[in-house]
């Protein structure tokens, strides 16, 4: 059963990528306010369409400073993790876009997000390298997870007891945590998680994904984590080449 209300937040203590960031604009897509602007859809699509309220959250350290994403781009954190708003129990969504993977964070950062984690009510959605703030909060352990393609084994030295299957699938639940790879699959993650129909009504989110051109991918990646591999391998050394020309 949908709800009237979905409430979803961005978390982002420190420098994030962009693109991971971006896909909660599909969730902003499915929402109320959103189709409204849309004069061709019909009053019955507004009607099933839940309202959609999106909370940047960052670090106490940060607010109000501007949080930094790549591209040269800074966004404005709408809240800490000390507001009383965005507290364990009061989100349906947490998104974690990726962060640097060397990032360490501080104990009240990854309590946060620990918590929401623990809440039934809650889903923990990562995005490429958000899977290592999620490991770091202990979120992997004993659990099926994702994360950056090219970056399965590292991950995987750093949380043993997670079944990585990253090499594979482009998103993989397992309960209420949902982890995807690299950059643009955040937008497969978000697709297949509204298409649950937890929060939002089977033809809000095709209309939100057939606008957006996305959702259409498979889960399993068209190439082998071989050819993947042998790919990237034939660029570096193309570009070597190119570089002595």
């Amino acid at each position: 059963m949908t709800k009237s209300l979905v409430k979803i937040g961005v978390f982002v203590p420190g420098e994030t990528q962009l693109l991971d960031l971006a896909c909660v604009d599909l969730f902003h897509m499915m929402s109320k306010e959103y189709l409204s602007v849309i004069p061709m859809l019909p009053k019955h699509m507004l009607d099933i369409a839940p309202s959609v309220k999106i909370f940047y959250i960052t670090s106490p350290e940060k607010k109000p400073s501007m949080v930094p994403l790549t591209a040269n781009l800074n966004i404005y954190a709408t809240h800490d993790i000390t507001d009383a708003e965005v507290q364990p129990g009061k989100l349906d969504i947490v998104l974690v876009p990726g962060p640097e993977p060397g990032t360490s964070w501080e104990k009240p950062i990854l309590d946060f997000l620990r918590a929401h984690s623990e809440c039934e009510t809650t889903d923990v959605l990562s995005v490429c390298t958000g899977i290592f703030l999620c490991g770091a909060a202990g979120l992997l352990e004993g659990r099926t997870a994702c994360g950056a393609r090219g970056m399965q084994d590292q991950i995987r030295k750093q949380h043993p007891t997670a079944k990585l299957v990253g090499e594979k699938y482009r998103w993989i639940q397992d309960g209420n945590f949902w982890s995807s790879g690299g950059i643009t699959n955040g937008n497969d993650l978000v697709a297949a998680y509204a298409r649950t129909g937890k929060h939002f009504p089977s033809a809000v989110v095709e209309i939100a994904c057939k606008m957006a051109d996305v959702g259409d991918r498979s889960q399993l990646y068209s190439e082998s984590q071989t050819a993947f591999t042998l790919g990237i391998v034939w660029l570096i050394i193309k570009g070597w080449f190119a570089k002595r020309q």
